[in-house]
């Protein structure tokens, strides 16, 4: 869809739909970071739903270095069902984890709808000269990844009734972890490039940054965090139609070695919802970088590296 959208000329648009937020200067030192996304329930508890949903839209204004400013509600839903009470907890479920970000929700708009559709518009604000952004990567910087992946194998187990109660309690704890403390410790580490792991999954995000960056990237599979419980789930055959679409859209730029099995290549594409931050960092921040995670209460995970190469070029071993 973005190939359709005309491109700006107005000087004031610093980035564009291309990243994970747009960014508007409003004036040196000061722009706006404004991006919305909504979706259809991953999980059943609505509550739960909203506030995963909630700490997924805020993500791309962390994943650009910037602070989030206030939000506004994004609202499908059947009216047949509205005496049931369950949007009433999807909203509440946003409006909670809005307030952990310290923003306020100030309105919004719904629809009827077959389909429970939510998430939010999210407004924030950035310093130009500190901005993360995808093309920033340098042939040379390690990557960080800040979240586990496997959420999109979790929600699909979820919808086949065959999730364990287990495992579906640590994905929802980590998809609705907001990304701020993963975003103040890049931006504190002095790391340049940044973007949330989501619908893309690990390798298409990547790819983007590596593109972007006119970089090549490297992978260690075995680095890579992963939820408990998720590969079996996945070698059970749960997995989404996102990540069998990404694996394909990828496969033309991605290379794997040949210890790198069938689930892994499959787990390293899985559509994400509200995952981690993937940091490009310079190697000598990156000790920095995983301290300020660290203290922050953040997870660390040193997954790879940029390398000179073919433009968004990866390789996994």
């Amino acid at each position: 869809m973005l190939r359709h959208l005309p491109p700006s000329d107005d000087p004031r648009v610093l980035v564009d739909a291309g990243d994970d937020a747009a960014v508007y200067r409003l004036a040196d030192g000061r722009a706006l970071v404004v991006t919305l996304d909504f979706f259809t329930p991953i999980v059943d508890d609505p509550y739960d739903f909203g506030r995963i949903a909630a700490a997924n839209a805020l993500s791309d204004v962390y994943a650009m270095g910037g602070r989030p400013l206030f939000a506004l509600n994004l609202l499908s839903f059947p009216r047949n069902l509205l005496p049931e009470g369950l949007a009433e907890e999807i909203v509440r479920g946003g409006a909670d984890k809005a307030r952990e970000a310290g923003v306020p929700v100030v309105g919004g708009h719904s629809i009827d709808d077959a389909e429970p559709k939510y998430g939010m518009v999210a407004v924030g604000e950035v310093d130009p000269g500190k901005m993360l952004s995808i093309d920033r990567a340098r042939a040379g910087d390690d990557l960080v990844l800040t979240k586990p992946l496997g959420s999109g194998i979790v929600a699909t187990a979820v919808k086949a009734g065959t999730c364990p109660d287990e495992v579906l309690a640590d994905a929802v704890a980590t998809m609705a972890r907001l990304n701020r403390g993963a975003a103040e410790a890049a931006l504190a580490a002095g790391a340049r490039a940044a973007t949330d792991v989501t619908g893309y999954g690990l390798t298409g995000h990547l790819g983007n940054m590596a593109r972007a960056s006119r970089v090549s990237a490297h992978i260690c599979a075995a680095s890579v965090p992963l939820l408990p419980g998720v590969r079996a789930l996945a070698e059970a055959g749960h997995v989404p139609g996102g990540t069998r679409r990404n694996r394909e859209d990828c496969a033309d730029a991605v290379s794997y070695e040949a210890d790198v099995d069938e689930t892994g290549r499959t787990l390293l594409a899985d559509a994400q919802t509200s995952g981690g931050l993937l940091i490009s960092c310079p190697r000598d921040r990156t000790p920095t970088l995983l301290t300020e995670l660290v203290a922050r209460g953040e997870q660390a995970h040193q997954v790879g590296e940029m390398r000179d190469g073919p433009p968004g070029r990866i390789v996994v071993s």
